[in-house]
Order: C-alpha cells, then sequence, then structure tokens
C-alpha cells in the first residue's frame, strides 16, 4: 500500500539556488509585515528548508523536527474528528508565540513572534505568503527532472583518476 509520505518521497521536490532565494525573498517580505521575530520553512519530515529573521536564540534542527512531530500528531487528532489535517496551529506563550502554517502539502511555516506582534497581523499575512509559496512550488514541480547522465567518457576518466590516486 502507497502512503502520502511515500508519494512525497518518490515526487521530492529539488530546490535551487535561485529557488531558495525567491522562498526567502516571501518569507522577508512576511516577516517584515507581520512583525514576526523568523520565519522558519521546513518540510514534513523535520529537515530545514530556509530560515529568515532573528533565529539565534533557536535551535533550528530541533525546532524543525518537533514541528513536524507536532504536525503529524495534530494530524492524526484532525482524522478522529473527521477532518483531514488542520492547516494552522497556535502556540502561545507569555512572550513569545509560534504559528504552524502549513504551506501546500509538503511543507510548514513556523512563524516565532513576541507578544508585540498580534496574532491578527501574522495570520493575515501567513495566508498570503503561504499562497506565494505555493506558487513557487508548483513552478518547481512543473520543472522538466534534470536527466543529465554521465557518459562512458567521464566514467573512464573518473576510473583513470581514482587508480592514480589509489596506486602506489
Amino acid at each position: 500500500m502507497v502512503t502520502d509520505s511515500d508519494r512525497l518521497r518518490n515526487k521530492r521536490l529539488v530546490f535551487y539556488r535561485e529557488d531558495l532565494e525567491r522562498i526567502d525573498q516571501v518569507l522577508e517580505e512576511f516577516l517584515e509585515l507581520s512583525g514576526s521575530n523568523c520565519n522558519l520553512l521546513i518540510d514534513r519530515e523535520g529537515h530545514m528548508v530556509t530560515c529568515c529573521g532573528d533565529a539565534k536564540s533557536i535551535d533550528e534542527q530541533t525546532i524543525a523536527a518537533l514541528v513536524a512531530g507536532s504536525y503529524a500528531a495534530t494530524r492524526e487528532m484532525a482524522k478522529l474528528l473527521g477532518e483531514d489535517e488542520f492547516s494552522v496551529l497556535f502556540h502561545q506563550g507569555k512572550r513569545d508565540s509560534i504559528q504552524l502554517s502549513m504551506v501546500g502539502n509538503r511543507t510548514i511555516m513556523a512563524t516565532v513572534f513576541s507578544d508585540q506582534t498580534t496574532i491578527g497581523m501574522v495570520r493575515l499575512y501567513a495566508k498570503a505568503a503561504c499562497v506565494s509559496l505555493e506558487k513557487i512550488f508548483d513552478e518547481i514541480e512543473k520543472r522538466p527532472a534534470n536527466t543529465a547522465t554521465l557518459d562512458a567518457e567521464f566514467g573512464d576518466s573518473a576510473k583513470g583518476a581514482l587508480d592514480c590516486f589509489f596506486s602506489e
């Protein structure tokens, strides 16, 4: 039986530098408009895609793994309530809060903001940022796959270099 995870893994997006620059531009604009502290884009498996803003006090890798775990647990809770999943999660603290927004079906945007920022601003601009990011992901997904192959000449050249390197 093929699961959603299997489908995602088999259809993994590849981000090039230009893609990340476009993604970062959306996140930076969202950061400025919302007044948030930082934005992290995380894949559903818990890997960091990119981050912008002031993340010095955050262990990004740990947050990424916990965000993915939180989303997985919440997805199961949603199913118990008859929903496919919840698209937005919000955790409020005394000083800082975090909003998790599903972007398409592959990534989660984690927005960290302080009590100086209103949740309404974050929600409003997060929705627009998610739409922009989804458009970028759609373009990436439609891009033809790189089918470059190495020819026999390269293989012979590499073999010769390795033989030379490892010979005594």
